[in-house]
Formats: structure tokens, sequence, C-alpha cells
């Protein structure tokens, strides 16, 4: 299926000289939301995951999905005070400042292998931040997942520059 058909593109969002990948219209198209969540499961079935880890926001969504179909758990990968108990942080650089990312300091057992899933990989920062963050927690991220790539931004090969493989389902070019 080539998902880049269900995605929409907006021009100068969220500033001039950014094409904006917007998922919300895959999601919100049935067809276009199985077959993606069913992509991703199929090439993960075989990989012995634990437990699936979604960056906030749109992570959340297809890592829940992708969860339930492959029998596991999820663990949020939230942006710092949205978690309700104790947490462990990983602080990341932004474009313009840093930000950091959370998790529960229980979310993971010792040695669980973790999949990575949002729906889009840029330049890396924040997925290298949630990597980074399950390592510290004591898992160990086995994969990456993601609807999107805009692969000049460089972003899935520093992930795989760390020796986490990476699979998308479409890619873009440009920003």
């Amino acid at each position: 299926m080539d998902f880049t058909q269900f995605i929409r593109t907006i021009p100068d969002y969220p500033k001039p000289g950014i094409m904006f990948r917007d998922i919300t219209t895959l999601i919100s198209h049935p067809e276009g939301l199985s077959a993606s969540v069913e992509a991703l499961v199929s090439h993960y079935v075989p990989q012995n995951i634990d437990i699936v880890a979604g960056i906030e926001a749109r992570g959340f969504i297809i890592g829940g999905a992708i969860a339930q179909r492959l029998g596991t758990g999820f663990i949020p990968v939230r942006k710092q005070g949205k978690l309700p108990w104790k947490t462990i942080g990983e602080d990341y650089e932004l474009e313009y400042g840093m930000d950091r990312l959370e998790i529960h300091e229980d979310a993971i057992g010792a040695g669980a292998r973790v999949l990575l899933i949002d729906d889009l990989i840029a330049t890396g920062g924040t997925a290298l931040a949630a990597a980074t963050l399950i390592d510290r927690a004591g898992g160990m991220v086995v994969s990456a997942g993601f609807l999107v790539d805009l692969p000049e931004l460089g972003g899935a090969g520093k992930l795989e520059d760390r020796d986490i493989p990476v699979h998308v389902l479409c890619a873009f070019d440009g920003e």
C-alpha cells in the first residue's frame, strides 16, 4: 500500500519552509489505519517484543494498537510533568531550546525487549532521548518503527548508528 496517499502535507507549518506531514488523515481513514498497524505488526511479530513504548502524542495512537496486536503492554513516553507517579527523565535538545521526556520509574522490567514507536522520524532527537531513557530504565530498544521518515534530516541513521534498527512505512523528501 502507498501510505503517502493518506498523509496530508501542510506547507509552512509550524513555520515558513516546513512541509508538515499530517498523519491524522491516515489514522482517520479505516483502511489506512488498519493497513499501517498491520504492516508494522507483521514486521515485528518475529522479534519477541516484550513491551511497546510510544512517544507522546501520536506515538500513543499507533503504539497502543501495535501493542494490543502483539499481545504486549504499552508504555507512554511523555513530556515532563504529565505522569502521575515517580518518574525518570531524559533532557534533549530542540531546534529552539530544551525539552524532557519521562516514563514511570517502574515501567520497564530489567532486560525487557522494547519496541519504540512514533508517527514520524525527522532529526531523531526525540527518538534518541526516548531510547536513552529506556536504556536507563533497564530496557533494551530492539527496534524503532515509524509511519513516516524524512530521510534528509538523518534521524533514522542516528538511531541505526546506536544499533537500533529502524522500520518505516513511507518517506518524504525534504523537511
